[in-house]
């Protein structure tokens, strides 16, 4: 396959700590199975992107790490996925505080109909901040993290729904930045977005994952080659199980995959 000039550009190094893991991971929703044996370590401070057809079960698996799934009737989860080799599934997990340590940004920007401050706000606040000195600081902290606070700065009292569809993302971004989690999990983030605005996504992508571990679920295949620094594959099989293909460094999987199933999916073949 063609050298991708992007990847000739990235930084190949990864760091070696696991933040995440999953171990024979099966996830059904009633008599469904959506996910089969699922196994991979998700590196400490770097972009993971989970890419495959429509329906092989993307957002499902991404969903697996904070829990999402509880809420939908019938899901239940087999196997072992462990956040820092701690079992996020044990009946002892709070799950409250898991999702404050793993949180969530989702395909449309979904701001509160509220203040630009009382979003940022609202975590915080849920967990027991409510000096506004603090809260302030926090506020200042995690706009400028998403890169919004110039913006913004001028309009923390005005409706976040006022705000443009890419500062709604990054507000979004911000308000899950306020409550200092250790991993983000994104799903499809740019989808809803024009390039001007998915570029400054993705800029902040790359600056946090200097901090963070990002999860990203992608259809983009540009976008996962630019900014992640790890890829797994996914597909469905005959029964419509997601099952995982293969599993390696981005810049391996873009440019030199060892499934040709890989291949065919990356180059456009089929998907």
């Amino acid at each position: 396959m063609k050298m991708n000039s992007e990847l000739l550009n990235k930084n190949t190094a990864i760091n070696n700590n696991v933040k995440l893991s999953t171990k024979g991971v099966d996830l059904y929703y009633g008599s469904f199975q959506a996910l089969r044996n699922i196994t991979l370590d998700i590196p400490e401070c770097a972009i993971t992107a989970i890419i495959g057809p429509s329906g092989c079960g993307k957002s499902s698996f991404l969903r697996i790490f904070n829990r999402m799934n509880d809420l939908i009737t019938g899901a239940k989860v087999e196997g072992l996925v462990e956040l820092t080799g701690i079992n996020i599934y044990d009946r002892s997990i709070d799950v409250v505080e898991l999702r404050k340590r793993v949180g969530m940004v989702f395909q449309k920007p979904n701001p509160f109909p509220m203040s630009v401050f009382e979003n940022v706000a609202f975590g915080p606040r849920r967990h027991g901040t409510n000096n506004i000195g603090e809260l302030e600081d926090t506020i200042e902290r995690s706009l400028h993290q998403a890169a919004l606070w110039n913006e913004v700065k001028d309009k923390l009292g005005q409706s976040a729904l006022s705000l443009s569809g890419g500062q709604q993302q990054r507000l979004c971004i911000a308000r899950v930045l306020a409550v200092e989690p250790e991993v983000i999990l994104m799903d499809e983030p740019c989808s809803a977005l024009d390039p001007v605005a998915t570029l400054k996504i993705e800029d902040l992508m790359r600056s946090l994952a200097e901090n963070y571990t990002i999860v990203i679920v992608t259809h983009n295949m540009q976008q996962a080659a630019r900014v992640s620094d790890m890829a797994a594959f996914l597909m469905m099989e005959e029964d419509r199980a997601g099952a995982l293909v293969e599993y390696g460094p981005t810049s391996q999987i873009f440019t030199n995959p060892k499934d040709k199933r890989t291949e065919d999916y990356i180059t456009g073949r089929f998907g």
